[in-house]
């Protein structure tokens, strides 16, 4: 029996491409180099058309900088969260902590309502708590459905001890490892005990496109259908 593999895709190029090479389930965004944000509603209506809308897990994240969100924040994410849910997305990925560093519930419970019956996942938030076990235990009593976690590593191959130890205690709450995985870390951090894993599958396209000032970097991400499909069958 095989653990779900979830890739972090962009567009509905890289939404195809993982799904056709193997992968379960989806998390949609836009700028992954500052760790994913909200994706447009435009990409997300796109995605959705073109796989499966239950697969698709939208991540909502309003900016980088940190999980410490202002009023107006919150207030933009419940409605971002309802958008997302009235297309017909399977799931939304949030994550909100309190300045001193734990689980903002209040902020979590809003943004619960305004998912209803859509897969609600804590994102890696957990990781940049003062207590990732505090949080991660405060979830499981929250409820959520999905956590992706490192373990509090900078990579979740580092952080397998605590992933062991977040495994045992998960309760109803799907464990998913993220953070830094290659296909080869894949047997590793389900014999930790988790119960999926997720990566970005990134390669670079577009090397030869003008760039320079105002357009960034050389190149863009694309997903790698050869490294998704790595992944799924490390997962086997």
């Amino acid at each position: 029996m095989s653990a779900p593999v979830e890739i972090a895709v962009q567009d509905s190029a890289g939404a195809r491409a993982a799904i056709g090479a193997g992968a379960a389930r989806l998390e949609l965004c836009q700028a992954l180099e500052v760790g994913g944000l909200t994706p447009s509603i435009a990409t997300l209506e796109a995605v959705l058309g073109a796989v499966d809308p239950s697969t698709v897990n939208v991540l909502v994240r309003p900016r980088g900088g940190g999980f410490v969100y202002s009023a107006d924040e919150v207030a933009l994410v419940t409605a971002d969260i309802r958008a997302c849910v009235d297309r017909g997305a399977g799931g939304v990925v949030v994550g909100a902590l309190t300045a001193d560093g734990r689980l903002d519930v209040g902020t979590l419970r809003r943004w619960r309502d305004a998912a209803g019956s859509a897969t609600l996942v804590f994102h890696r938030a957990v990781d940049a708590a003062a207590d990732p076990s505090a949080v991660f235990d405060a979830l499981v009593a929250e409820g959520v459905d999905r956590v992706l976690t490192s373990g509090g590593a900078a990579r979740a191959l580092d952080g397998l001890e605590t992933l062991a130890a977040f495994a045992a205690r998960s309760g109803d709450v799907e464990l998913m490892a993220g953070g830094g995985v290659q296909p080869a870390d894949v047997a590793a951090l389900l014999s930790a005990g988790v119960d999926a894993v997720h990566l970005s599958a990134r390669s670079r396209a577009g090397h030869d496109a003008p760039s320079g000032p105002g357009g960034g970097s050389p190149g863009h991400d694309v997903t790698d259908a050869a490294i998704v499909a790595a992944a799924v069958a490390a997962a086997h």
